[in-house]
């Protein structure tokens, strides 16, 4: 059956994310090789967190396990990922690059940046980065909830879980919205 979403206007509410969210998909990947969650490295750094297609980002890391090569590319949770650049590896598995956020990319879900090893199995993952319009505006659907005290929060189909601000007099914590909203790197009501 099919759910009822219900449209939230353009520029009346920001999205701030939490830090933690999203953790416990790490392990989500499109690729075919199973490789366990515990093995995938974090990615310890990316720069800028947000930002319109075309973005470079500053992708580095100082603990990917030792490879004969390294790809760094993107994607989204339950989706395929592309590989974009090679990465010089140092002797202690430390990395640093810069990639361009593809043209085609939607505003409407964060993407992470994976770093692969020469077979092309996952490594390495960012924490998310949210692909905006030129505007700055993202796009999410979800579900409306009250995760954080004196706070309404937002989770996503991706799991990532964000605080709202603004106009959201007329939210309701199980309202399944599509929100189009600017998105802030941090908000009063983040504890992270």
């Amino acid at each position: 059956m099919p759910r009822a979403v219900r449209p939230f206007p353009a520029g009346s509410i920001a999205l701030a994310l939490f830090l933690t969210a999203g953790a416990e998909t790490v392990g989500a990947q499109g690729h075919p090789t199973t490789v366990a969650p515990s093995e995938i490295r974090h990615i310890q750094s990316i720069a800028p967190h947000s930002g319109p297609p075309g973005t470079t980002v500053s992708v580095s890391t100082l603990n990917l396990p030792l490879e004969a090569k390294v790809h760094v590319g993107v994607g989204a949770m339950r989706e395929g990922f592309e590989a974009l650049v090679e990465a010089e590896q140092g002797e202690w598995g430390e990395i640093a690059v810069r990639v361009e956020v593809p043209a085609t990319t939607s505003w409407e879900r964060p993407i992470v940046f994976v770093a692969f090893n020469a077979i092309f199995a996952p490594i390495g993952m960012s924490d998310a980065f949210h692909v905006t319009t030129h505007d700055g505006l993202v796009r999410r659907t979800g579900t409306v909830t009250d995760e954080a005290d004196g706070c309404l929060t937002f989770r996503d189909e991706d799991t990532y879980l964000y605080a709202l601000s603004g106009d959201v007099a007329s939210l309701e914590v199980g309202d399944e919205v599509t929100i189009d909203g600017v998105f802030f790197d941090t908000g009063e009501c983040l504890s992270g």
